[in-house]
């Protein structure tokens, strides 16, 4: 993990501001989705949301929805 050198206040609501630099740099768009993590040490990491299979994890271009959830192609053609 890198610092960034950005530092921003949590408003009443629980929210933050991402920097518009940053986003760019992150290619985080308005309407994006963003996914939170919680590590080992109890820092939050924040991370676009990318649609994964739930079997072998894996961020592909074909993910289908299989009773609410995500299935790559090849985890179905392996079943």
């Amino acid at each position: 993990m890198r610092a960034t050198g950005y530092v921003r206040k949590l408003d009443s609501l629980g929210r933050i501001v991402l920097p518009k630099s940053l986003r760019k740099e992150l290619d985080i768009n308005e309407g994006d989705d963003i996914e939170m993590y919680v590590n080992q040490e109890g820092n939050v990491i924040l991370d676009k949301y990318v649609p994964r299979c739930i079997f072998c994890d894996q961020s592909k271009t074909e993910i289908v929805e299989f009773r609410g959830k995500l299935v790559c192609d090849d985890c179905i053609r392996d079943m």
